[in-house]
């Protein structure tokens, strides 16, 4: 994209410029998350090359964000398991939400192949960790009480 200027707010005496696009937020977080998984490979021990990187290595990965996470989610032997708005505070750990891995799952999935790496060895879209994501879906949903159900199409009805 250009910027377009007018001939009446021109300045004869500098030069015309035309600055970059400026990334979307999407492709700004998909770059930052790209960039800590690869430094998560770069720290592995030992260090893993990214044709390397296999389905395990990307569950690994996730299971370590899990320490930063802001979620917090009930064991299963918890009083306030399957409670919405627990009455009370608990010790049980602070995740990863699911909707957060499954969004940077899908970042990780498409900067992968913009990166060189070829479709149809994306550890991204490798069924175990889709199954990983389904159980982290479904385990958060009980212990916090919500479904998780797909919302169904309304039909238009006139």
């Amino acid at each position: 994209m250009e910027l377009i200027s007018h001939q009446a707010n021109r300045n004869p005496n500098t030069s015309t410029q035309s600055t970059p696009p400026s990334s979307s937020r999407y492709e700004n977080q998909k770059r930052r998350d790209w960039n800590t998984f690869c430094q998560y490979l770069r720290n592995h021990r030992p260090p893993l090359s990214l044709p390397s990187c296999s389905g395990a290595h990307v569950l690994e990965f996730l299971r370590y964000l899990d320490q930063f996470g802001k979620t917090k989610v009930h064991h299963q032997n918890c009083a306030f398991f399957g409670l919405p708005n627990p009455p009370a505070p608990c010790p049980c750990p602070l995740r990863q939400a699911w909707g957060s891995l499954d969004a940077l799952i899908g970042r990780l999935r498409a900067a992968y192949e913009e990166n060189g790496g070829p479709p149809e060895a994306n550890p991204f879209g490798l069924r175990a960790v889709r199954l990983y994501l389904r159980e982290v879906r479904d385990f958060q949903a009980k212990a916090r009480g919500v479904s998780y159900d797909k919302k169904r199409k309304r039909v238009n009805r006139q």
